[in-house]
Parts: structure tokens; sequence; C-alpha cells
């Protein structure tokens, strides 16, 4: 492929663990994509080795103070502009030379820049689930309006995109989401009061941050996939299902209305959904061993525990309830866990916090983004005071 036919790719998000898997990516396939633009959070000595290492021109940091560090330290290449905060991530997420944002922030500060991208007309390759449960109608109208992809880049999304590609939608009866039901699927009930930030952030089977993995143990990360299936996907809630699958070999089903179901089964590894989004409609040798099928494995499937897992009833209901009740499921969640991790509430607070939030929290048709950012942060306010 030529020099000039090299996708370009900017990375939101690009020191976190879908960073790092999509840097993997990158450095196995340097002939098809090019780093054009990267952001961070504060880890603004990774975020300078990315850009050395990639050449990278365009850099943004988005705290202040990590920006300030930065520069004091004098930490980014001479050919590295650094910008930082919400106007900078902006004005990177729409550079004229791109060809696709990856948006792999964690929370809703990735929804302003993801929106611009899109009016800039850049495919958004979409590794925050947030951003379609704050903001869903806003994003799939813009992406609609301005015929750009969106490309799922969640490994259960993934799958269905991959699953249902080239079938028509009236052909499609339901899909069904896959969870590992995190660390403590088996734990008993009883001993779940205990749980600690550090028994809450080892997972089985993903390499992954601290609050997605808490979410996976909550189940909160499935109900915000469901939400996000229902905006990227069109269909009802009562069509979206979710089963436990211990192994994550599975990513998800999609079942046809004839009883015909497929499934996309791969590793657990994030390099083949970010792999498939770079690339597509290409393919390419990937990044990491896939299934062997020569070494016996077996597959386990089991309805979730509602009991046990509170937060992804939770989500269910705010999905059926519609409006800006997803949002502040999702900003209540944010609170929640961020207050968890940091020794200020108890593991089984988590669920109480979000059913406390949406029960104080007026929930509204979503007309307009401003209005729906008003909900978002009253909605975070509540669940602090909780």
């Amino acid at each position: 492929m030529a020099e000039s036919a090299k996708k370009k790719v900017v990375l939101l998000g690009a020191t976190g663990s879908i960073g790092g898997s999509t840097l993997r990516v990158l450095r196995a396939h340097t002939d098809k994509l090019e780093l054009v633009g990267v952001a961070a959070s504060s880890s603004h000595h990774e975020l300078a080795a990315i850009c050395r290492e990639f050449n990278v021109a365009n850099a943004v940091l988005s705290n202040e103070a990590a920006y300030a560090e930065a520069k004091a330290a004098n930490a980014f290449p001479a050919n590295t502009q650094l910008g930082c905060g919400e106007s900078a991530l902006i004005e990177l997420s729409t550079l004229p030379e791109a060809d696709i944002v990856l948006v792999a922030v964690v929370g809703a500060c990735g929804l302003k820049p993801t929106l611009a991208a899109i009016e800039a007309g850049k495919d958004i390759a979409l590794a925050n689930k947030e951003l379609l449960v704050l903001g869903g109608a806003f994003v799939i109208e813009a992406a609609k309006r301005k015929g750009v992809r969106l490309l799922p880049t969640d490994s259960e999304h993934n799958a269905i995109f991959q699953c249902i590609e080239g079938h028509p939608q009236q052909h499609l009866d339901k899909l069904i989401l896959t969870a590992s039901g995190g660390q403590f699927r088996d734990a008993p009930l009883a001993s779940l009061v205990n749980v600690t930030p550090a028994d809450a952030t080892q997972h089985p089977n993903w390499s992954m941050g601290p609050k997605i993995t808490v979410d996976s143990a909550t189940m909160a990360n499935k109900g915000l996939e469901l939400i996000e299936a229902h905006w990227l996907f069109g269909l009802e809630p009562d069509r979206l299902e979710v089963v436990i699958h211990p192994q994550s070999i599975v990513h998800s089903f999609a079942q046809f209305i004839d009883g015909s179901i497929l499934a996309q089964l791969s590793p657990p590894s994030m390099t083949f959904a970010i792999q498939h989004c770079l690339l597509y409609p290409d393919r390419a040798p990937g990044v990491d061993a896939t299934t062997d099928f020569r070494n016996a494995f077996q597959l386990d499937f089991k309805a979730p525990d509602f009991e046990r897992f509170p937060c992804l009833q939770l989500a269910y209901d705010a999905m059926r309830t519609g409006g800006s009740a997803p949002a502040i499921f999702n900003a209540a969640n944010e609170i929640a866990v961020e207050r968890f991790l940091a020794h200020d509430l108890a593991y089984l607070d988590i669920p109480r916090v979000i059913d406390q939030t949406l029960s104080k929290v007026d929930i509204a048709a979503t007309t307009t983004l401003e209005a729906l950012l008003h909900t978002d942060a009253e909605a975070r306010a509540v669940a602090h005071s909780f």
C-alpha cells in the first residue's frame, strides 16, 4: 500500500487498555495505518513515549496539571504540538488529515469530540459505550446525516456487526450479548459485602482499566452494552438479551427469524475487534493467535442472576423507560464506581446509588444535547450526595 493510501488514525485514550491494544495493531500494520493524533487524561510520560515511537505530530492532555508538568519538563518531542482541554480534544478529533477517530476515553467526556469528528466527516471506531448511553440519539442521527461509518469496537458489538453484515434488518429476530459474569459470578452472595477495590479490579479473562473491570463485576458494563446495542442496531429492549459465558470466547449471537443463530468467536483480546474496525472493510493477519479447535475446550452458557447482578436489572429498566433514564443510570454508575475505588462506598452500595439516583432525578425526553448534559450533571450531584 502506498504511503498516501495509509489510513490516518486519531486515538482518544491512547494510554488506557484499549489504547495499548490499538498500538499493538498499529505496530503490526504500519503499511496500512498511520497514527496522526493521540490524547490521554494525565499519563503524560506514556503519551510522550507514544509520540516519539509513532512520530505523532498532535497530542492532547485533558488534565491541566499534567499538561503544565509536561510543558515544564519539555517531555514531548519538538515536532509534537501539545494541547490541553476539551477544545483541544475537539480540534484533535477533527484534524483535516484524519480518516478515522478511535474513541477509547472512559465516560461521557468523549461525547462532544465524537460529535465534532462526525460533523467533520470522520469515521468513528467506538470503544466508549457510555457515549451512546448518554447521547445515542444525537450520535446516530449525526452519523446518518453525515454518511460516516460508526464502527463498534467493543467485542460484543463488533461481533454482532460481523454477524449481521449483509443481512436485511427484517430478518433479524434478536441479539444475545455474552458476559463473563466477572470475578464474583460464583462467589456466595453473602461474601459480596466484603468485596474491596483490590478484589473488584482483578478480572479472570480480560485486561482492562479499573472502572470497566468493576463494571464487569457488577455487570453494569453489560447493562451499558445493552443500551449501546439498542442504539447501534435499532432493536427494542425486548429483543436484546444477555447470557453468562465464563470463557469469553463467543462474543455475541445474532438470532434470525428462521431460528438460525450466528456467533463470532475469538480469544479474549481486544486486538481482534480493534483491527477489524481500523482496517474495515479490509482484513489482514491478526496480532494475536486465534482459537485452535484442535485443542479441546468447552463453552458454557447460563442466564444471569439478577439478584447477584442488580445493576443489570437497573440498566434493563432504564433502557425500557427511555428518555434520559439511561444517561442517569450511566452518570450514577460512574460516580458510584469512582467512590467505591476511592474506598468511599461499599461494593454493594453501587447499585443502591444508581437506584436512588434514578428515583430522585426527573426522567424526561431527550430534546436537546444541552438538556441531556444538564441531566447528566444533576445525576452526578445526586450520586455524590448518597
